[in-house]
């Protein structure tokens, strides 16, 4: 049997190794010749595609990598109007009080005076500095409570001593001025959520009943004819329910699924049923079998192999930046799929979020990460990979559509254009997540109108579980 110390270095390879024949399975990221020939049929490109670096890692890594994310942000930040008087910190003990200053800074701490007031410790590679926002400027006060460490910054305001006294903050934001595309053809995306198969409150009635919907099976003519112009399926992870992901967890599976390459076999004889004309992408969730650190490698080893043998499905990594439903005349839209590791952290350390609800407003959390630019910009918001040449968590890219899962619940809104969705699950509830505070809203199936944007959530929960649900 191999050491805990050779377990944890092969891991941070994407080498993943069976804890009971020591065999060595490698994540394969490459794509095979007829799922090139698949993404161009569907007009399915990669922004951004994670290879993985085989290295370990150490405080440079983790360094640079957090040098790299301050970068990215300043050059968005930097041509804002708002930053007039822009420097670096160093630069600032050349300044008199009262002077108008900017700088672009990284948030080192937080707190808040008896008197009310907060105070910011940021820092820029230069230097680092005090930044005060008293409630007598209520808008950014109100902002200033939901700033969260390690986010990147404008700050504008006057030079005090050693200090400064802030009348403006701004995020980098998603441009007011972004369009909203729409097909020039009636196609139709739809969105599946958390299946967590293997689990013993998988709603197995409902899955079956949805995809009996989506081959054209069940419904009235309009609701059929709509399902047969879905040409793309997006699955937000944790495809099953997994092994020895939580203390205990050994009672919440299924009796006859205690081996997870059975539980991803049993997944891909579903997934198989879905019509070879639309094209199914699927990303890693937490419960998955790989690593657990973002970004995570694509659902391509030994154990989850059936899935790659289904010649509609591709599988990508999570998160994913995708470009999909591009023609000859129309540019496609960009998609950020991300199984959604750091929502719950921000819908608990997010004020104005965690007062509106927490979880149950999903929504809120995923704007606030697009006006952040990034999918996770606290430091243990979620488990990473400290990259020290890429930060691949960042949204560089404007996206058309944003969608998560992990929440559990299904979630539709607008954000600048950006359509956001949270993707449902199809598990009841758990001991497990009622401590964790998930509250499901399983057996819905958010279906978008690509030529209108318009949203649709198709309810599969039968009324034997809506009592069930509601306890």
């Amino acid at each position: 049997m191999l050491s805990e110390k050779e377990i944890l270095e092969n891991l941070e390879k994407g080498v993943f190794i069976n804890p009971d024949t020591d065999e060595v399975i490698i994540n394969k990221l490459q794509v095979n010749d007829d799922q090139e020939d698949l993404l161009t049929e569907f007009g399915v490109e990669f922004l951004k595609k994670y290879q993985d670096v085989f290295k370990k890692r150490n405080y440079t890594d983790f360094f640079k990598h957090f040098l790299i994310r301050y970068r990215n942000t300043e050059s968005l930040l930097k041509t804002r109007q708002e930053l007039r008087n822009l420097t670096s910190i160093s630069r600032l003990e050349n300044k008199m009080e009262k002077d108008n200053i900017s700088v672009i800074a990284m948030v080192k701490e937080k707190s808040e005076t008896k008197k009310g007031n907060i105070i910011l410790t940021v820092e820029d590679p230069t230097g680092e500095i005090k930044v005060l926002v008293t409630p007598r400027n209520k808008k950014l006060y109100n902002f200033a409570k939901d700033i969260v460490l390690d986010e990147v910054l404008g700050i504008s305001g006057v030079m005090g001593t050693n200090i400064i006294f802030s009348n403006s903050i701004i995020c980098p934001d998603i441009p007011i001025t972004h369009e909203l595309k729409k097909h020039p053809e009636e196609i139709y995306a739809a969105f599946i959520g958390d299946l967590h198969f293997g689990s013993r409150v998988f709603l197995e009635e409902e899955f079956t009943k949805m995809l009996s919907w989506i081959r054209g099976e069940l419904g009235s003519d309009k609701q059929r004819e709509m399902a047969k112009k879905i040409k793309y399926i997006f699955m937000t992870g944790d495809l099953v329910e997994g092994m020895g992901i939580y203390p205990g967890q050994e009672k919440d599976i299924d009796e006859k699924y205690h081996n997870i390459k059975k539980q991803y076999e049993v997944v891909a004889s579903w997934l198989k049923k879905i019509p070879k004309d639309k094209i199914v992408i699927v990303c890693p969730g937490n419960h998955d079998y790989g690593r657990m650190a973002e970004p995570q490698l694509p659902l391509t080893n030994e154990y989850s192999a059936p899935l790659s043998k289904l010649k509609n499905v591709v599988q990508v990594s999570n998160p994913s930046f995708i470009n999909f439903a591009k023609t000859e005349s129309f540019p496609g839209f960009n998609l950020i799929l991300y199984h959604g590791g750091s929502l719950i952290y921000y819908s608990e350390n997010v004020p104005s979020i965690r007062q509106a609800g927490g979880q149950k407003v999903v929504n809120q959390t995923m704007k606030f990460l697009l006006q952040r630019r990034h999918l996770a910009p606290t430091h243990g918001s979620t488990l990473y990979i400290p990259d020290p040449e890429k930060d691949f968590l960042f949204i560089d890219t404007i996206p058309d559509f944003f969608i998560t899962g992990h929440i559990h619940r299904a979630n539709v809104d607008s954000y600048r254009n950006i359509t956001t969705i949270n993707a449902s699950c199809w598990t009841g509830k758990t001991e497990n997540q009622v401590k964790r505070g998930l509250e499901n809203q399983p057996a819905k199936l958010p279906i978008v109108n690509l030529h209108t944007r318009q949203v649709k959530i198709i309810n599969f929960l039968s009324e034997e579980h809506k009592g069930v649900m509601k306890k």
